[in-house]
């Protein structure tokens, strides 16, 4: 099930916001008081975290539940697992949480299948899906959005979206340029909790690293650098997606980089039987110098009690892992997970895979049939890069 939502917030999202909770209609009189007081202080706790003002969610005639803010929040969907779907969750407690942020270039879409397999494992959880500002549905929202274009204000647009939600996530899942956006999540959350947590958090940042990206470490192919650079040199509007894709070819990128990138062009307005950017390139571009300069080795060197950080290495990861950084990540107290059979696109290359990593931190292995039934969807193996 999906749960979508672009400036306001769906219906139910009144139901999962933490300070209104009440207790189970059939509960006990000593458990609807356990329950209602567990709620209260929890709430209290992510309030605080969010640094949130209670009227933050506001009823409006449709009955739908409009996100207040003067900067407009970007797009996201909720996939729900069976038990959220069909359980009474007005008892206090939220479903657990989990978000995944794609790459640049990317949108939600990527991640979709992934979430399915998610939730199908493991039916009591809900995944939240954004798409990053510049980029998919958010892209129409950029000349509305504060400066600059970085890693840490994507992140903010994340922590803003969860705190008018009343959501705080136990997981958060990154991949590449994502995978920064969760690690300066987790950076900000430190700055607003001062020493503790309201609840474990364990952060997942797939084939990405927390330092500088040189260009001239990711290979020879593909690079991500260049291929903006390309777009951004590229005539619009376009005749046609095929001819981007001759185009892209021609300049030394791979076919199927050249058919995903056809995949973000859109009609153009003045002339449907053109095609135009269906993202903000310029914001885009911007978006990516941040993530190559960015710097957050200090949320691995003094984590918030309560937070679990934890990487992904691809095992033909377009980045140079066997360098010094894994090496410092290790001493720093945090995992490295190889993921064998897998390009820098984890989370389609291997997915299963993927899957069996991040499980434990989902609460456990599901049975194998259920992770063969959650087979990836065709709509969501589209590829992001960092």
């Amino acid at each position: 099930m999906l749960q979508k939502g672009f400036l306001a917030a769906p219906s139910r999202a009144g139901r999962l916001c933490l300070a209104l909770a009440r207790p189970g209609r059939w509960a006990t009189s000593t458990v609807r008081r356990h329950r209602a007081a567990e709620g209260r202080q929890l709430a209290a706790a992510v309030t605080n975290i969010y640094q949130l003002e209670r009227e933050s969610v506001s009823a409006t005639p449709s009955s739908a539940r409009k996100l207040k803010d003067p900067e407009p929040f970007i797009a996201y969907e909720i996939v729900k697992g069976a038990l959220v779907r069909y359980s009474d969750i007005s008892e206090g407690k939220q479903p657990p949480t989990a978000v995944l942020v794609h790459g640049i270039l990317g949108n939600r879409r990527n991640m979709q299948s992934f979430a399915r397999r998610l939730v199908q494992g493991f039916p009591q959880w809900q995944v939240v899906l954004v798409d990053l500002r510049c980029h998919g549905d958010s892209a129409a929202l950029s000349a509305q959005q504060q400066r600059p274009h970085s890693v840490e204000s994507a992140a903010a647009d994340i922590t803003r979206l969860l705190a008018a939600l009343k959501l705080f996530p136990e997981v958060l899942i990154g991949h590449s340029f994502g995978g920064k956006c969760v690690l300066s999540i987790c950076q900000q959350f430190s700055r607003m909790a001062a020493t503790r947590l309201p609840k474990p958090v364990r952060a997942w940042v797939l084939d990405a690293l927390p330092g500088e990206v040189r260009s001239g470490e990711m290979g020879k192919a593909d690079r991500p650098a260049d291929l903006i650079t390309s777009l951004r040199r590229t005539p619009l509007p376009l005749p046609s997606r095929a001819a981007l894709i001759s185009q892209l070819e021609e300049q030394g990128f791979s076919t199927g980089v050249a058919a995903w990138a056809a995949t973000n062009l859109q009609p153009f307005q003045g002339d449907p039987g053109k095609l135009t950017w269906g993202f903000d390139l310029e914001g885009i571009h911007e978006m990516y110098r941040s993530y190559e300069s960015t710097q957050l080795w200090e949320v691995l060197s003094r984590p918030l009690e309560g937070l679990t950080i934890n990487f992904v290495k691809a095992e033909r990861s377009t980045f140079r892992w066997g360098g010094g950084d894994e090496h410092r990540i290790r001493s720093l107290g945090h995992d490295v997970h190889l993921l064998p059979n897998s390009g820098h696109w984890v989370h389609t290359d291997n997915p299963v895979g993927l899957f069996n990593i991040l499980a434990p931190s989902f609460g456990g292995q599901p049975d194998l049939s259920v992770q063969q039934a959650s087979a990836p969807h065709s709509s969501g193996n589209i590829l992001s890069f960092p």
